[in-house]
């Protein structure tokens, strides 16, 4: 898929993120990146290797296990775009207006019984 830009990008990032527990496990693992990163500052710099590597596990069995789909969207030629739309789910979901944005793209989220 070719991709004019990053809003296009996020269109379709947010396409396959329709299930709530999907951006959960995504928010999980930024935050668990985060305190990798944090642990890594604060005790063992080589902690630092594990931020990547548990951000990703969530995020890609969220996509196996919940969402139902392939995690590609790194693979479109755009992983540096993949982590940016990362970082703004979360930042959406932190701030609570995530919603918000997901009405503005005319999307709809799936409703999953807990």
């Amino acid at each position: 898929m070719h991709f004019r830009s990053l809003e296009e990008f996020w269109a379709f990032y947010m396409n396959q993120h329709t299930k709530a527990w999907t951006r959960r496990w995504h928010f999980c693992g930024m935050v668990g990146a985060a305190a990798f990163l944090l642990a890594s500052l604060l005790f063992r710099w080589w902690l630092l290797f594990f931020a990547p590597a548990f951000s990703y596990t969530m995020s890609f069995s969220s996509h196996l296990f919940i969402e139902g789909n392939s995690p590609h969207t790194s693979h479109h030629g755009h992983p540096f775009w993949s982590l940016l739309c990362n970082c703004k789910l979360f930042l959406l979901m932190l701030s609570g207006r995530l919603d918000r944005e997901m009405k503005r793209l005319g999307k709809r989220p799936v409703l999953q019984v807990s």
